[in-house]
């Protein structure tokens, strides 16, 4: 069986890349990312294009925030979407991208970090099970 690698439009990328369709066609255009044409005429960008470009993308974003030090790889950087204090625990959410991430963590760590609605914040992922889907 052969299988056909999968291409992505410019909109599935954008939003794979967490940017808007207009920076994903300008990128296109620019000839960041490679695309080509289905039979309907839409752009499209392969697979292990996109895939090369997005870890391109993440060495060469950030840079002018101070470094941090930290031995968890997985970064998902983001907006704080909620905050619910409890009394001891809290649970923190985060929109990255196209990701929703939630955390629960002391309220003293919240409120040492100063986490509020609106404000970006890094989530950082660091486990023995990851699970991928298809």
């Amino acid at each position: 069986m052969v299988r056909h690698m999968q291409s992505y439009t410019i909109g599935q990328a954008a939003r794979l890349l967490g940017v808007s369709p207009d920076t994903a066609r300008r990128w296109a255009d620019g000839g960041r990312i490679r695309t080509h044409r289905d039979e309907a005429g839409r752009r499209l960008i392969d697979g292990k294009d996109l895939a090369a470009f997005s870890v391109e993308l993440a060495q060469s974003t950030g840079g002018d925030e101070e470094a941090s030090y930290t031995t968890a790889r997985n970064a998902f950087p983001g907006i704080v979407t909620a905050v619910k204090l409890g009394d001891v625990a809290a649970q923190v959410e985060i929109q990255a991208g196209p990701h929703r991430l939630v955390s629960l963590l002391t309220r003293e760590a919240v409120e040492e970090l100063g986490l509020e609605v609106g404000m970006q914040a890094t989530a950082r992922v660091k486990s023995t099970n990851v699970h991928i889907d298809r």
